[in-house]
């Protein structure tokens, strides 16, 4: 299902977007380290480890297609996994790689290799907001700023198409996915699964939204629609299940529609395409993924 309309979106500019996530770290060395590897069928796996800020480093794990090599640049894609799964649980990577793409899976903040203890009856999210705002920041900027330093880590590799780098999210990895692409522009296409809708019709599940997601003054200036429209013309993927209850599909068929005069004016008014699944929040990528790698497979390589 393709979206385009005339409808006006609703406008907030990159700079804003910027100035909402406000104090963000000086950038560092990443200073990548291979911890291991492991060979599948078509692919390997690497364990890596590198460094996003002074005294923050971020595990992850990198799928190399066989033959991707410096000669034959490869497509990218930054894969974020979703609220209460792990870099290690997703299955978006190993189906990417096999595609011949390049794949880098980190651990968001608080999850995986970054999970903190907190006790039974503190939510860890909402004490990493605390801490955040205490130092002047939150922890979906904090996750934001380490996806972007995730992109520079794929720039550098011999083997990407450092022209070629898209983003893949299934519900929090989505929303990661959404602001990440409406702030970053190398990102060059995006696929975000269960998790557009609008923020007023997601916040209406009382707890939907956590610690991790929120930054302030979005409900006024950062919804759904606006964000997507920032994205444009590059090509944007929605996946949406027709029964999930915390990023309705009605929701985020209006966002769609509204963002797509954005789209249309940009000039690629079938920029953005909508896939609905049968089911609840569930990652399924049947018909998404494969849109992902066609979007990232036709754009001009470097």
């Amino acid at each position: 299902m393709r979206v385009d309309t005339a409808t006006p979106p609703p406008v907030v500019s990159r700079e804003r977007l910027v100035e909402l996530l406000g104090a963000l770290p000086a950038p560092v060395d990443p200073d990548v380290e291979v911890l291991d590897v492991e060979q599948r069928d078509g692919y390997r796996v690497e364990r890596i480890v590198f460094d996003s800020e002074a005294a923050m480093s971020v595990p992850a794990l990198l799928f190399v297609p066989d033959g991707a090599v410096e000669e034959a640049r490869r497509p990218a894609v930054l894969a974020v996994h979703g609220h209460g799964t792990t870099k290690e649980t997703i299955t978006y990577p190993p189906r990417l790689a096999e595609s011949g793409i390049v794949v880098l899976a980190p651990d968001l903040r608080g999850f995986g290799e970054r999970a903190d203890w907190t006790p039974e009856d503190h939510y860890h999210c909402d004490v990493d907001l605390v801490n955040g705002v205490l130092v002047g920041t939150t922890p979906f900027a904090q996750n934001l700023w380490d996806m972007a330093r995730c992109i520079d880590v794929l720039q550098t590799l011999p083997c990407v198409d450092r022209d070629r780098i898209g983003a893949c999210g299934w519900s929090y990895g989505g929303t990661v996915v959404l602001f990440l692409a409406a702030w970053d522009e190398r990102i060059g296409a995006a696929l975000v699964s269960c998790a557009v809708a609008s923020i007023a019709s997601s916040h209406r599940v009382p707890w939907n939204l956590c610690g991790s997601q929120v930054l302030p003054g979005m409900a006024d200036e950062l919804d759904h629609a606006a964000l997507v429209a920032l994205i444009a013309p590059r090509p944007f993927i929605a996946e949406n299940a027709k029964d999930d209850l915390i990023f309705p599909l009605d929701a985020a068929k209006t966002t769609l529609e509204t963002a797509g005069a954005a789209y249309a004016a940009s000039g690629a008014p079938s920029g953005i395409q909508l896939f609905v699944i049968e089911g609840d929040h569930r990652f399924d990528g049947t018909q998404s993924l494969p849109a992902l790698v066609q979007a990232l497979s036709t754009q001009s390589s470097s």
